[in-house]
């Protein structure tokens, strides 16, 4: 049986990785589930699942899971040292879906001990990609993308020499705005940003594919994982969501990864790699699809996909300030302190005081430089904010 641990669990991504192992349950033995306040969930799974701990990030939900726990034998924990401490202990296979700058240390100490660890949080490579690919490479760990995008370049390079890549085209869905008069994102709010038209998400990652910060980190995060220039990515707005990548090679050759948009697609190819194995997605029916259309993005109405693009130009930890700066502008806008186009413009302020100041962007990148800056980079635009409340 493969060990397994799901960090992350009581989100959609841990939610449908949860639902593929629960229709082999002779195949897995569940080590750690974590989760955040939805204890009931995490609780639920962790009984079911027979998990050897369970763990909350919020030390004062401790009280709540050990009584939801209670008889169960499974260990109940919370905090970040307790993340961290579920990370160390043995497991072949990790799904990462702790979403944020949170998910680093579980992430980094999961590689450390040698497991094949399931990036589902864009994030980490955003924020510290070399040193999650030198940690690998040092503990002989693996990396895998769950992401629909990565996932699709993934399988779409396999059996191919990456020098003879031309190109890599992600698709985007263009999110809630898509179709909007530009004039009118104004005065979008936070319930029309986090409706989906295609995904059913969380509603951080909805709001992240209306304002296109969540194909902005997408983009560093290609980078990142299949280390091409970043004048070979390119971004499509693809309504249908049905083409996830394609891959462009020297010869003129276009792969294309097609699939409905469900996401256990992308987990279960993590989950079962190298092998492919039944999973229990839509079969696409072309006919009735009829066509699928594609169209350059507006710079005007996603200006995130600009500041991607200078992050990489800038390089160092710049992908830390960058993912910080996005994180808190996000939280201020749920909060109603500012409006839809005022993140990206509370966030190009930020890189912009960073790339002027000496904040050690050049820093070798350890955890403690990627806190560091993350820390500095939250009170900025915290900062900023005022600026737009008072």
């Amino acid at each position: 049986m493969r060990k397994i641990s799901i960090f992350g669990a009581t989100g959609s991504i841990g939610q449908n990785t949860i639902d593929l192992i629960r229709r082999a349950p002779g195949d897995y033995n569940v080590v750690a589930l974590t989760g955040g306040a939805n204890i009931a969930q995490l609780a639920q799974d962790a009984r079911a699942l027979r998990a050897d701990i369970a763990v909350t990030a919020y030390d004062d939900k401790l009280p709540e899971l050990r009584a939801a726990l209670d008889g169960s034998g499974i260990v109940a924990a919370a905090g970040q040292a307790a993340l961290v401490e579920a990370a160390s202990r043995p497991a072949d296979w990790v799904m990462s879906a702790i979403v944020g700058a949170a998910g680093l240390a579980p992430g980094l100490e999961a590689l450390k001990q040698g497991a094949t660890l399931s990036l589902a949080n864009k994030e980490l490579l955003v924020c510290a990609g070399a040193l999650l690919l030198e940690t690998a490479r040092s503990h002989n760990a693996r990396l895998l993308p769950v992401d629909s995008e990565h996932s699709a370049v993934f399988q779409g390079l396999v059996g191919e020499d990456i020098a003879a890549v031309e190109r890599v085209v992600i698709t985007a869905s263009g999110g809630a705005f898509r179709d909007w008069p530009l004039e009118q994102l104004k005065t979008a709010t936070v319930a029309q940003a986090s409706s989906h038209p295609n995904w059913d998400m969380g509603q951080r990652i909805t709001i992240d594919s209306a304002s296109m910060f969540n194909k902005a980190l997408e983009v560093i995060e290609t980078r990142e994982f299949f280390r091409v220039d970043p004048d070979q990515i390119e971004v499509v707005v693809h309504p249908e969501s049905i083409v996830h990548a394609l891959v462009g090679f020297r010869d003129g050759a276009l792969m294309a990864h097609l699939g409905a948009p469900d996401m256990r697609h992308a987990i279960g190819y993590a989950l079962h790699w190298p092998e492919r194995r039944e999973l229990p997605v839509e079969r696409l029916d072309l006919a009735r699809l009829a066509q699928l259309t594609f169209r350059a993005p507006d710079p005007a109405r996603y200006p995130a996909l600009r500041l991607a693009y200078d992050v990489m130009a800038r390089g160092g930890l710049m992908g830390a300030v960058f993912n910080a700066a996005k994180e808190r502008a996000l939280d201020h806008f749920i909060a109603g302190r500012i409006g839809f186009l005022d993140m990206a413009e509370v966030v190009a302020r930020v890189l912009d005081q960073f790339d002027s100041a000496d904040r050690g962007l050049d820093e070798a990148m350890t955890l403690d430089t990627v806190r560091r800056t993350d820390h500095l980079a939250r009170m900025d635009a915290d900062n900023e904010i005022l600026k737009y409340v008072r």
